[in-house]
């Protein structure tokens, strides 16, 4: 009977060092999290990762430099937390993963907002909007999505812009990117495309006699934010209030109309 007393003790031992260690594997990360925001502001910078090959968000001009919206939005944050940005480049694939190895402290790089990505991680505030544009050609009669229903635009078969355009009764005329849809729209094979509106805007930017425009565009955006560890209020709070602040003080309308010749944050 000893050895089963016993047996019974040891039993409820392990199974309090278990539980034990379960609350520390919760408890400690978001006490590491929490202490992120005292480190940066120690170490004087924050770490970003980022990918350098997305432009106009992130990506290297011909000298070399990294440069971008994204790129240009965390080092405005930055400035306002009253430390340097310093960015670690790496492939999307394995980006946001950097977060959990302790990499860097923040991803900046076009990150949409998602339930999925809110359950791992915590976002900043909103800092960019994206929503599907309608572009046509400057003479065009279209004025909205419902008048494409039987013209032809031209997308990738796959992607949600193509579905969308299938929707609107409208011929998708398949392309492999872009870039092949914008051409076929300005040499006048195709009536329409549906694209992304930060893309075209990039593209306006770098062809400004482009007769092409955007016609419409849809209600609802996605919107993108800079990415960290779950369960860092402090950090968060920071980095939202310097975001509201370049807003206050025309920084970041600078910055977006560098890149996108309009205020790209709604």
């Amino acid at each position: 009977m000893a050895a089963i007393h016993h047996d019974k003790n040891s039993q409820e031992y392990i199974v309090k060092r278990f539980a034990i260690a379960a609350l520390l594997a919760t408890v400690l990360p978001g006490l590491a999290a929490a202490e992120d925001l005292a480190k940066i502001k120690s170490a004087g910078v924050i770490r970003v990762g980022t990918e350098g090959t997305y432009a106009p968000f992130t990506y290297h001009d011909t000298s070399g430099k990294l440069v971008g919206f994204d790129v240009e939005i965390a080092q405005a944050v930055a400035a306002k937390l009253g430390v340097k940005a310093e960015f670690i480049e790496g492939k999307w694939d394995g980006l946001i993963a950097g977060l959990d190895a302790n990499r860097y402290d923040t991803v900046a790089n076009e990150v949409s907002i998602t339930d999925a990505r809110k359950a791992k991680y915590d976002f900043s505030s909103a800092y960019i909007a994206s929503k599907a544009a309608l572009i046509v050609n400057g003479n065009s009669p279209i004025k909205s999505f419902a008048d494409l229903k039987g013209r032809k635009s031209a997308n990738t078969l796959t992607s949600n812009f193509g579905k969308l355009a299938q929707s609107f009764g409208a011929e998708v005329v398949p392309v492999q990117g872009f870039n092949d849809s914008l051409e076929l729209l300005a040499s006048g094979r195709v009536d329409a495309t549906i694209n992304d509106s930060l893309s075209f805007l990039d593209y306006k930017k770098h062809q400004p006699n482009s007769k092409l425009r955007i016609a419409a565009t849809e209600k609802d955006a996605d919107f993108s934010g800079i990415i960290f560890r779950k369960g860092n209020p402090q950090l968060q709070a920071a980095i939202n209030k310097a975001l509201a602040d370049i807003k206050t003080d025309g920084t970041y309308q600078k910055i977006s109309f560098k890149y996108f010749g309009e205020d790209v944050s709604h």
